[in-house]
């Protein structure tokens, strides 16, 4: 079903990008498994965001907000092993597309982009990858 196509990534994520920068993700299903919930902490980065797969257009939409009082607005889906994600922005006061992009979808690993199209998503380029890791809970 697709309501569930989110849930690799319910769980609990260490996680590593660029030179050692190190965060955290926690993601729950929330509102009788009808939202998916994200609670990121990273680099002085604190956001949350809320995704759901809607009935009326059968898409993924997804908010995000943080400490920076960033709104980002997504939408996309989940094909080809990956999901995908995106949006019209700008950057630099020229309108561009972006997208996040999950892929390498293993049970306990996973990568993350962050990517920019300069022209309207013939290339995209990738400006932030993260590596996820699912944090494994023990018992003391």
């Amino acid at each position: 079903m697709e309501n569930h196509e989110f849930d690799f990534w319910i769980g609990t994520w260490d996680l590593t990008w660029g030179e050692g920068v190190h965060g955290t993700n926690r993601i729950e299903s929330i509102l009788d498994g009808a939202v998916v919930q994200e609670n990121f902490e990273g680099d002085g980065l604190i956001g949350m965001s809320v995704s759901v797969f809607s009935k009326e257009d059968s898409r993924w939409h997804q908010t995000w907000v943080d400490n920076s009082g960033s709104y980002l607005d997504f939408v996309g889906e989940f094909m080809d092993g990956k999901m995908i994600l995106s949006r019209n922005g700008v950057a630099e006061g020229k309108p561009v597309k972006q997208r996040m992009v999950w892929y390498d979808i293993k049970p306990n690993h996973f990568q993350w982009n962050w990517e920019r199209s300069d022209d309207g998503g013939i290339t995209w380029r990738v400006l932030w990858n993260i590596q996820y890791q699912r944090r494994v809970v023990t018992n003391s």
